[in-house]
């Protein structure tokens, strides 16, 4: 079963339902049967990195908030991280365009290391607090995870995989996504948000209970084309 989560690295619900839904999984008693692939979104794709500009201030803007009251915000989204195991310096981290680390994203898909360039560029942004925007950096961070770092800087320093984040934008579109985490299990059932771990093991067990194949239990008392015990079969073709 496929379970797609779309999401984008300035978001810092992301990072804290990303790991919510992984806690999730690893409960889950058929977790080798999921796959989870992730999508990229951009939040905002006009945002660019601007020296001296705050996460704070940025926040008080964008949403008609005093100083106080982003801050106040900020340090309710530290305590969630907090429980559970994430180191989040929000009055620190720096707002940038998270474009390139997308398309490095679907770079490391190709090497099967997706998971691991997602989860290095998360903790670099909210906890190591590192600018996203710098191409030399996200070819570092690819080369931590065990990808080759000119590999890396030759993509970022192209338009390489550009198609490939357009796609999953215009896929969120499609299936009305408004805003991230989003996750969509079996490509039936969604969930918006980072929402609370019992609402995700619903979803999981909801979406892998419609998707596994059904099981005939009585599969020794049917005939091939016959009609017995209330059930026709179709011939077999010689």
């Amino acid at each position: 079963m496929k379970v797609e989560i779309w999401s984008d690295f300035m978001c810092p619900f992301c990072y804290i339902g990303k790991r919510r839904f992984e806690a999730v999984l690893n409960h889950f008693p058929n977790k080798e049967d999921v796959e989870v692939v992730y999508r990229s979104f951009e939040l905002d794709p006009n945002a660019s990195y601007k020296p001296g500009v705050s996460m704070t201030e940025l926040l008080a803007s964008k949403y008609g908030m005093s100083i106080e009251q982003a801050e106040a915000s900020n340090r309710n989204i530290t305590q969630q991280a907090a429980q559970l195991g994430l180191t989040y310096h929000l009055d620190k981290i720096i707002p940038a365009n998270s474009f390139d680390a997308h398309r490095l994203v679907h770079f490391a898909s190709q090497h099967d290391k997706m998971k691991e360039m997602t989860e290095r560029l998360f903790l670099a942004y909210f906890t190591e607090t590192r600018n996203l925007e710098d191409k030399e950096l996200l070819a570092d961070l690819a080369a931590e995870i065990g990808l080759s770092r000119d590999e890396a800087a030759s993509v970022l320093n192209s338009d390489t995989f550009t198609s490939e984040v357009r796609a999953d934008e215009e896929a969120a579109q499609r299936i009305g996504v408004r805003g991230v985490p989003f996750f969509v299990l079996g490509g039936k059932y969604a969930v918006s948000g980072a929402q609370p771990e019992e609402v995700f093991m619903d979803a999981l067990q909801k979406a892998y209970g419609e998707e596994k194949p059904l099981v005939l239990v009585n599969e020794d008392d049917n005939s091939a084309g016959a009609c017995t015990d209330g059930s026709c079969d179709i011939p077999s073709k010689s």
